[in-house]
């Protein structure tokens, strides 16, 4: 006998997982070394700090306010995804689903700053700082940061759907299975 259905207590646990990812991710692109590197491998910057490979010299990013701005919005949108990382065992732990959406719209504004974030860093980074004719890669460490903002953006939106489906999460129907056999 094959039985597929959904099980919603189950699986309503995933989204915190999830949100747990996304904040390791933030954390692996605050504190990552490979924002930026250039194809020669001579250069490479962080969200911090830019570093001359031959030279052994760092200078700090932080004298630009692009780069002020880049970090207040990133550290702002880990400081929300944290918020919901916890407000997410609280709504989906006790019978208030109202808290859910709430949740799902935090997320939205915590991607939005994250997106503003990603996408001023680049453009004043090979604006202002990229003074050489090298090509500029985006690294590992940038790559994580888009990585955390679209699982906050997925996040966000399966915590908004979520309430539509209240009874299936405490429990109160029974288990739909797509097939079953007679």
């Amino acid at each position: 006998m094959f039985r597929c259905g959904i099980a919603y207590p189950r699986c309503k646990w995933i989204l915190p997982l999830l949100l747990l990812c996304a904040i390791i991710f933030d954390i692996i692109a605050l504190a990552g070394k490979g924002w930026v590197e250039t194809e020669s491998g001579r250069e490479y910057a962080s969200l911090w700090e830019r570093c001359h490979v031959n030279s052994n010299t760092c200078t700090s990013l932080m004298d630009y306010a692009w780069a002020k701005a880049t970090a207040a919005l990133l550290i702002i949108g880990i400081l929300i995804l944290i918020l919901c990382f916890i407000l997410s065992f609280v709504g989906l732990c006790s019978p208030r689903i109202s808290l859910l959406r709430v949740i799902g719209l935090l997320l939205f504004v915590a991607v939005v700053l994250q997106v503003c974030a990603l996408i001023i860093y680049p453009v004043r980074y090979t604006s202002d700082v990229a003074l050489n004719l090298e090509n500029y890669l985006f690294s590992w460490s940038y790559g994580f940061g888009w990585g955390s903002t679209i699982l906050m953006f997925g996040c966000g939106f399966f915590f908004c759907c979520l309430p539509n489906y209240e009874d299936e999460l405490l429990g109160n129907v029974k288990t739909k299975y797509f097939y079953t056999s007679s």
